[in-house]
């Protein structure tokens, strides 16, 4: 036991020896503004001093949220609609409308017209209450009855005029959907 303990007394500063001998590395932003990793310190290399809680500070571009890419507002949702077409992003304009509950062959088709839409000339892009649907005709039983149908609640839309083949303008209808705190398009077939 003694001769343990002798061993141990022994063996713990030669352990401990290589932890002393190591030196603080010094974090410096250098004259040509690229990081220097030193055991001198920065002054010694005409260098800024950076510390390690200022380098956590400093935002890094990995770890930078994602960019929101819906709009959060109708405004925005425009202006999504306008960049798009200023850049004639098929894909961008796709991310904007809302894709929930089309089939596979329903959203093929909207990608498809998407896309022909996106090669026209924009002309103007404007917000605009829902058309109101056609009325009932009067001979049906369903509206005969003392009390007028519902309305339906009104909804906002978006109305993008273009140009279409030749000179004559053509004007596309989206409805504006809210979901989870952002707007979509959806076709207003």
């Amino acid at each position: 036991m003694l001769r343990a303990l002798a061993l141990l007394c022994l063996v713990l500063p030669v352990l401990a020896t290589p932890a002393l001998a190591q030196t603080e590395i010094h974090r410096c932003i250098g004259a040509n503004s690229g990081a220097v990793f030193t055991d001198q310190a920065c002054s010694a290399l005409k260098a800024t001093p950076v510390s390690p809680a200022a380098a956590a500070a400093i935002p890094s571009p990995v770890a930078a949220p994602p960019p929101v890419l819906c709009a959060a507002s109708v405004g925005e949702l425009r202006q999504s609609v306008i960049d798009a077409f200023a850049r004639r992003d098929t894909i961008r304009m796709a991310g904007l409308v809302l894709w929930d509950g089309y089939g596979r062959s329903a959203a093929i088709a909207d990608i498809r017209a998407l896309s022909a839409l996106m090669k026209q000339p924009r002309l103007e892009v404007e917000t605009a209450p829902q058309q109101a649907a056609s009325t009932a005709p009067l001979d049906d039983d369903f509206f005969a009855q003392n009390s007028p149908p519902p309305t339906p609640p009104t909804m906002e839309q978006l109305v993008l005029h273009t140009a279409g083949d030749g000179s004559a303008a053509r004007t596309w209808r989206f409805d504006i959907v809210s979901r989870a705190g952002c707007q979509w398009l959806r076709n207003a077939h």
